[in-house]
């Protein structure tokens, strides 16, 4: 967890992945330092510090959803994205907005659980390593099963006096060097368990996922043998002592703690509810309804889930939107003083798509050159094809739909076409992408701007 991080090592860490938008990063890596600095307080006082949520403004594709989402990343924080109209979709009502929280605790409990088994994992280890030994020797089984009355640990002890040790560590060093991999043995798994199912009604998931809960302690899960390969069987055996060895309510504590003190919420397309003077009042009544039932979760409320209740007080929300249509100004007062800060993301330029496919780690050009590496064929960008993708891109975007930097998606798509599709008959080739390349490939759509509008 790099919660440490100075701001300027945090945008440093952004700049990796994106390119530009740098009033943005200094925002997030503030609101992220600013946590740090809440937990160095005294507990009375910490107690009075909220956090400063923030409302990001920009056009489609110039890197809100992602910075939120590295932000997280680099925090190791249990994040949640959700967008607003996603609430509008029953009318006034609406779904239940407190289910983005227990959306948000799931996957708090899910990285803390993967952090504790990762934790156990060379004891774990150990622990399917015999067991695997066991089925693989039964009768060694059976004496084993003789001594464990008295001794409980006894798989991850010394093999009994009465068992072969010679043939039991001949199998594991076999084990050990792959030589049983592909054997097939039979495994106890657990069957799927007691499934419910009820009303299909918006709103009603949670309740349902709790009588699934309740029903599932009820009827606990009934095991049956199966049959799979020695190596599968081994991660399924590692997977259950790993289960066996962490301790689930301090995972649930660690996941409650950590969500309340540093899970952050996404809300996008946050100008889709806000109130627009030229739509029609009932439209305007559903959107209010949606931005007050945000409300309260977003002050700060105490939700139900089904590992306990969940406070909201100081959970980070970040909220976007182009606001195209509408401005902040737009939202009921309440909502506004909730998100105090706003960062202006600016629209990308041929000079942002060139560095964008070129200075990011994950860039699509490595990208691309990797995926067609596995078919032995490879791929090499010369800047002047970069150039030329991002002055296509620039155009594309200004004379159709401005849709950011995915415009390089479907673009990338485009020109690597015919290559992808012929890639498994090419036998060690270099491919050069460059210019003239491009142009090429692009030609018969930059002659028809009709068919550019529907294709790009």
């Amino acid at each position: 967890m790099n919660s440490d991080l100075t701001p300027r090592e945090i945008v440093e860490e952004l700049q990796k992945f994106i390119v530009g938008q740098d009033d943005a990063k200094r925002m997030m890596a503030i609101a992220l330092r600013n946590r740090w600095r809440r937990r160095q307080l005294d507990p009375e006082l910490k107690e009075e510090v909220s956090p400063k949520n923030i409302i990001m403004i920009g056009p489609t594709g110039v890197g809100k959803t992602e910075i939120a989402r590295r932000l997280a990343k680099l925090a190791a924080s249990p994040f949640f994205k959700v967008e607003a109209t996603k609430f509008t979709e029953v009318g006034y009502v609406g779904r239940d907005v407190e289910s983005m929280i227990r959306d948000l605790m799931e996957i708090g409990v899910s990285i803390v659980r993967k952090e504790e088994m990762d934790n156990v994992r060379e004891k774990a280890e150990k622990l399917g390593e015999e067991a695997l030994l066991d089925i693989l020797l039964p009768r060694s089984q059976k004496k084993d099963d003789e001594t464990k009355a008295s001794q409980p640990d006894a798989r991850a002890q010394e093999p009994a006096v009465s068992e072969k040790p010679s043939t039991r560590e001949k199998f594991r060093i076999m084990w050990q060097q792959g030589k049983l991999d592909e054997r097939l043995v039979e495994v106890e798994v657990e069957g799927p368990g007691v499934q419910v199912g009820m009303m299909a009604m918006p709103g009603m998931e949670d309740m349902e996922m709790q009588f699934q809960d309740m029903f599932t302690k009820m009827f606990p899960k009934k095991k049956k043998t199966r049959k799979m390969k020695v190596k599968d069987a081994y991660e399924h055996l590692v997977q259950q002592e790993s289960d066996r060895l962490i301790d689930q309510d301090k995972v649930i504590e660690l996941a409650k703690e950590r969500v309340q003190e540093s899970g952050i919420i996404f809300i996008d397309e946050l100008d889709k509810v806000c109130g627009k003077q030229d739509s029609g009042k009932q439209s305007d009544v559903s959107r209010e309804g949606v931005q007050r039932d945000l409300l309260p979760i977003v002050e700060g409320c105490v939700v139900n889930t089904k590992y306990g209740m969940i406070r909201t007080d100081h959970i980070l929300f970040i909220a976007a939107g182009s606001f195209h249509y509408a401005k902040p100004s737009d939202l009921i007062p309440e909502l506004q003083g909730r998100f105090p800060l706003r960062v202006e993301l600016s629209a990308l330029t041929e000079t942002e798509f060139y560095r964008i496919l070129t200075e990011p780690r994950n860039a699509l050009t490595i990208q691309y050159q990797a995926l067609l590496h596995t078919e032995n064929v490879r791929i090499e960008f010369a800047e002047d094809g970069l150039r030329e993708i991002a002055a296509f891109a620039q155009k594309v975007n200004e004379e159709t739909e401005n849709i950011g930097a995915r415009r390089l998606y479907t673009l990338l798509e485009r020109v690597l076409h015919e290559l992808s599709f012929s890639a498994p008959e090419l036998q060690a080739e270099t491919v050069l992408i460059d210019a003239a390349y491009v142009r090429e490939q692009l030609q018969d759509i930059q002659e028809d701007r009709d068919l550019s509008r529907y294709i790009l």
